[in-house]
């Protein structure tokens, strides 16, 4: 499979709504197998179809820290929150930055997987601060969006001078 190219923070295309996804095609399995070959190279532990520019509600992660053991949500919707819990979070989009985001410790999704069948998966502590993320992204949102005003454009500039010095447009 290849590794796909991933949008950088402030790519506005990273705010885009993803569009659910109808039918399982080969080609909707060649990019699950795509993303996932791109999340494993840049060492990330999830990724959402909408970070390589591909605007489907699809999320791929890794249950078990860069081990070969994942899930694929395909439309996923959370259906249950429970608790709270806050970790540094980072992103693949947003390289060199992590903050404490409050998220829910535990989470019930449905979500559709890659042969059709409908599912359901429960998560708690990492795994569901994970699946929050991306469904966050599926939804046009970033985990700095829950920062405050000052903290976001601190991080602006930051990642002025960060595009700058990698000389990326």
């Amino acid at each position: 499979m290849s590794v796909l190219k991933i949008l950088q923070y402030p790519n506005p295309k990273l705010r885009l709504i993803a569009k659910p996804v109808n039918i399982i095609t080969k080609e909707i399995k060649k990019l699950t197998c795509n993303m996932l070959d791109t999340m494993y190279e840049k060492e990330g532990i999830g990724l959402a179809a909408t970070q390589v520019n591909v605007q489907l509600q699809i999320v791929v992660i890794s249950k078990e820290n860069f081990k070969k053991d994942h899930l694929i949500l395909i439309n996923p919707k959370i259906i249950e929150k429970k608790g709270n819990i806050s970790i540094q979070e980072g992103c693949l989009s947003i390289p060199e930055y992590r903050a404490f985001i409050p998220r829910s410790d535990y989470i019930k999704v449905k979500a559709i997987n890659l042969f059709g069948k409908e599912i359901e998966v429960e998560a708690k502590s990492i795994l569901s601060i994970c699946i929050q993320h991306e469904i966050d992204h599926l939804q046009g949102r970033l985990f700095i969006d829950y920062l405050s005003l000052l903290k976001r454009e601190r991080i602006e500039k930051k990642f002025k001078k960060y595009r700058k010095k990698n000389k990326i447009s």
